[in-house]
């Protein structure tokens, strides 16, 4: 029954193509997707955080931006991981080179942007 269910998945048009790598490296792309995921929950949660219990430290619209912002991080960091996950697994299927991680500095840039933000905020409030 599982078998069936796996050649489905293989057959479909996300990886139709190439043949089944070694198990071992599949076993890799999931875990490092996993990481990623853990770390989008944790901006998620960061996000909720900071608009629950950081009332006494920013003012409510910056809190919100701020919380909404961080948020955004973990969406992105999120779609990121899967599209990342689905790219490695490709080209280990076609016994290709990785694709360069564009997730990391989508998410250096997007953590660089809320800290600025955070920062101005508490300087200038």
């Amino acid at each position: 029954m599982a078998e069936s269910a796996d050649r489905g998945w293989v057959a479909s048009k996300l990886l139709a193509q190439g043949e089944e790598p070694d198990p071992r490296f599949t076993l890799a792309n999931e875990r490092t997707f996993l990481a990623w995921i853990r770390t989008a929950l944790a901006f998620l949660a960061g996000g909720i955080a900071l608009e629950a219990f950081a009332a006494d430290v920013f003012a409510d619209p910056y809190r919100t931006i701020i919380s909404v912002l961080t948020i955004g991080v973990g969406l992105l960091i999120s779609l990121g991981a899967a599209a990342r996950w689905l790219h490695v697994e490709r080209s280990l299927r076609l016994r290709r080179p990785l694709p360069m991680p564009l997730i990391i500095p989508v998410l250096s840039f997007a953590s660089g942007v809320a800290m600025a933000v955070v920062i101005l905020l508490v300087v200038f409030s």
